[in-house]
C-alpha cells in the first residue's frame, strides 16, 4: 500500500500545484486531469473495495520489481507447489523459472488431450497456490475480471487454496460496463469470463461466514504500473 500512497500524493501535489498556477481569471475553469491521475484514482478504488471483501492488495508495483514480490509471497504463505499458466503482458515462465531457483515446484499448465484434463486438474488442486495475470480488474466492486482458455484455465483462480492474480494498470477499469466495452460484443460472446470477487466464502446452517469451501481461501492482488507509462 505504501507505493500507492505515494502515487496518490503526488498525482494530488501535481494538481494543487496546477491550480496555484492558474491565472485568477481562470478559477473557476475546469481543472484537466492526467491519464496516470485517473489511472491512481481507479487503483486506489479498486485496492479499498477489493479489501472490503477481503482480498488482501499486494500495491503496485513495476514490472522489473514483479518476480521478487512473486517469490517473496510464496515464502510468506509457506507454498511449495506453485501452479501458473500464461500470461497476457507477463512472461509468466520467467516468473516460474525464478520461483524454481528459489526452491519452489512448478505446476505448469498446458494445452492437454481430454483424456489429460483431470490429471491436470488434479495437479493444478494439489498445488499451494495459483498465480494468474486478470484481463481486467472492476474498480467499483474491487473484482477481477479472467477469461479462461487451454493455456490460461479456470482452475488456477479456482482450485489452489490461495491465488496469487496479477493485473496490468491500464486493465483496472471503472466497473463491469467499461470492461463489457472494451472486450466487446464479440469477445464476450466467444470467451469464457470469471469474474472474482474476493476469496471464497459460503455461510453455514448458523449463517457463519467460512471461507474456502469452494475456492481460494485467501486472494492477493498485484498491479504492475511501469514506471515510463
Amino acid at each position: 500500500m505504501a507505493e500507492l500512497h505515494k502515487i496518490i500524493a503526488s498525482v494530488k501535489d501535481a494538481l494543487a500545484g496546477a491550480r496555484d498556477n492558474s491565472h485568477p481569471a481562470d478559477a473557476t475553469a475546469a481543472v484537466p486531469v492526467s491519464p496516470s491521475a485517473h489511472r491512481a484514482e481507479l487503483a486506489s478504488t479498486f485496492a479499498r473495495e477489493l479489501e472490503d471483501v477481503g482480498g488482501k492488495f499486494l500495491g503496485i508495483v513495476t514490472p522489473a520489481e514483479l518476480t521478487n514480490r512473486i517469490v517473496s509471497l510464496a515464502g510468506e504463505i509457506a507454498a511449495k507447489t506453485v501452479a501458473l499458466g500464461k500470461g497476457l503482458a507477463l512472461d509468466m515462465e520467467a516468473i516460474g523459472e525464478a520461483l524454481e531457483r528459489a526452491d519452489f515446484r512448478i505446476v505448469r499448465t498446458l494445452p492437454v488431450a481430454d483424456t489429460e484434463r483431470a490429471a491436470m486438474r488434479s495437479r493444478v488442486a494439489d498445488a499451494d497456490l495459483g498465480i494468474a495475470e486478470a484481463d481486467y480488474a472492476l474498480a467499483s466492486t474491487g473484482t477481477l475480471a479472467v477469461v479462461s482458455n487451454a493455456r490460461r484455465p479456470g482452475s488456477l483462480t479456482l482450485l489452489p487454496p490461495a491465488s496469487l492474480v496479477i493485473v496490468q494498470i491500464d486493465r483496472v477499469m471503472a466497473n463491469l460496463a467499461a470492461v463489457m466495452a472494451a472486450m466487446g460484443p464479440a469477445g464476450v460472446a466467444e470467451n469464457r469470463l470469471t469474474l472474482i470477487t474476493g476469496p471464497s466464502r459460503t455461510a453455514d446452517i448458523e449463517k457463519r461466514i467460512v471461507l474456502g469451501v469452494h475456492g481460494p481461501k485467501s486472494l492477493h492482488v498485484i498491479v504492475v504500473w511501469p514506471r515510463d507509462d
